[in-house]
């Protein structure tokens, strides 16, 4: 119970962006907008406040980037097996496979601010900074079609790439930020968590259940049971801190982002279907999250 609620008003904003759009009808425009300022602006703020908060020695950060590396593949390897199991049609698989290990960085960094304070936000910014660009390359790289420059090209791009690199770079280089700047980028990382879970509400979505309903099982199997599992077997088998293990648990145990929707449109595939799982990823992870981090055993 304790869990729960603390993971509780995270999915009580979610839930106010889906009454807004819904039920007191705001405008999908804003919640667009919205969703643009805090994906370009308040998150990157909040991910190179979190990684230069904390001294990082690139040694010892290095086991958990590995621990995160390895758990991306795997959760990469599952969403790739349902190819051959289930056959689907390329589109359809290339637009899913990413909502197997995309992940809600939102709720991540709330979550890991709740949980472990401080400490445990900057430990989560580092696994969200490693695993942003390994996730981008491979959702982007399944739907290109081997158009090398397009995915180079959104790789560059990414705000949040560029956040985590600049963080990382401030960090290691020991580049000093005047207090007034620290204050400016705490305010507006807290303010990017609140707005943006409110968005993740505004864009909850079931309609799409159809032709993709197996693959669509499959990568929420994936998302929300394999990749905690495979979490826990390697927080067990490395040496990692207390405090690591229980962040790579918690990132492992989140909902598929909803950029993945965005992407899918972007770029032809079946955007339907990925808003839907989305959406239920969403709101199964009420519960997952609690069990297993009632179940870890860090």
């Amino acid at each position: 119970m304790a869990i729960f609620t603390l993971v509780l008003p995270d999915f009580l904003l979610i839930a106010m962006g889906w009454t807004l759009l819904h039920l007191l009808n705001y405008r999908a425009d804003f919640f667009s907008t919205a969703e643009k300022f805090v994906y370009y602006i308040l998150f990157p703020a909040l991910l190179f406040g979190s990684i230069v908060r904390e001294p990082i020695s690139l040694g010892d950060a290095s086991t958990l980037i590995g621990a995160t590396a390895v758990l991306m593949a795997g959760g990469m390897a599952l969403a790739w097996l349902a190819m051959p199991v289930l056959r689907p049609a390329p589109i359809i698989h290339a637009s899913l496979a990413q909502c197997a290990y995309r992940f809600n960085t939102y709720i991540g960094l709330s979550l890991s601010l709740s949980l472990a304070g401080s400490e445990g936000q900057s430990t989560m910014a580092i696994i969200v900074g490693c695993a942003v660009p390994l996730a981008n390359v491979a959702a982007v790289s399944g739907l290109a079609r081997g158009r090398d420059t397009r995915l180079l090209g959104e790789v560059l791009r990414n705000p949040l790439i560029l956040a985590t690199a600049a963080g990382l770079l401030f960090n290691l280089a020991e580049i000093p930020i005047p207090t007034f700047a620290m204050d400016t980028l705490q305010r507006l990382g807290a303010c990017a968590i609140a707005l943006g879970l409110i968005c993740v509400g505004a864009s909850l979505s079931i309609q799409g259940l159809g032709a993709a309903a197996k693959v669509m099982v499959w990568m929420l199997a994936v998302r929300l049971f394999a990749m905690p599992i495979l979490a826990i077997m390697i927080a067990l088998a490395l040496p990692l801190a207390p405090t690591e293990k229980y962040m790579l648990l918690l990132f492992s145990t989140l909902p598929t982002a909803s950029a993945a929707y965005i992407l899918a449109v972007r770029m032809g595939g079946d955007g339907r279907s990925v808003a839907a799982t989305t959406s239920l990823s969403t709101l199964l992870s009420a519960l997952t999250i609690p069990l297993w981090l009632y179940l870890s055993p860090f």
